[in-house]
């Protein structure tokens, strides 16, 4: 079990064995910085998030308690700082795109398989980007990290019927979008 093998490699660094958290950085790396990446919308401010995220990895590792999977308190922290950074810089960035009539980014609700090339990447982070966080963060990790609403209820400290309402109404809001662009 992965759980297993990530308490063992907590173990492990706490005990001085510094390869132990390079194991778990190659791990959760690129996780983390794609899921700061869709809640930001940018790679700068994914990169920066990304970094934070494991150097606080690295000074508080010896905090974790074990009392969840490890990849539920990194997605936590990851969200934190993501949704911090957002307050902090107010983000609100216009991204002008050319008149793409029809992206087909929503096919059967499941368009995130569909993403293939730089420019509907784009349209999904400017769309992404105007979402309210809350529902922002709910729709990345049910569609891109494919948690289930009790995971990310652990994750977010939030009810799974107030999740589900923010996923709803950020999927509506979504779809809107994308059929305007």
């Amino acid at each position: 079990m992965s759980e297993d093998k990530d308490f063992q490699l907590i173990k492990k660094f706490l005990a001085g064995n510094q390869d132990a958290f390079d194991e778990i950085v190659r791990k959760y790396q690129s996780k983390i910085y794609w899921h700061a990446r869709r809640m930001l919308g940018n790679h700068l401010d994914a990169d920066e998030v990304t970094q934070e995220v494991l150097i606080t990895l690295y000074k508080k590792l010896g905090t974790f308690h074990f009392n969840s999977a490890l990849f539920t308190w990194i997605y936590k922290i990851t969200s934190t700082r993501s949704i911090n950074l957002i307050k902090k810089r107010k983000v609100k960035k216009l991204i002008f795109f050319e008149d793409h009539p029809n992206l087909n980014l929503i096919e059967n609700n499941d368009f995130i398989k569909n993403i293939d090339d730089k420019e509907k990447l784009e349209k999904l982070d400017s769309i992404l980007t105007k979402l309210p966080v809350k529902q922002r963060e709910v729709f990345i990790m049910k569609n891109f990290d494919q948690l289930s609403y009790k995971e990310i209820s652990k994750i977010t400290g939030k009810s799974i019927g107030g999740l589900k309402a923010n996923y709803f109404y950020a999927l509506k809001k979504v779809m809107e979008l994308a059929n305007d662009k």
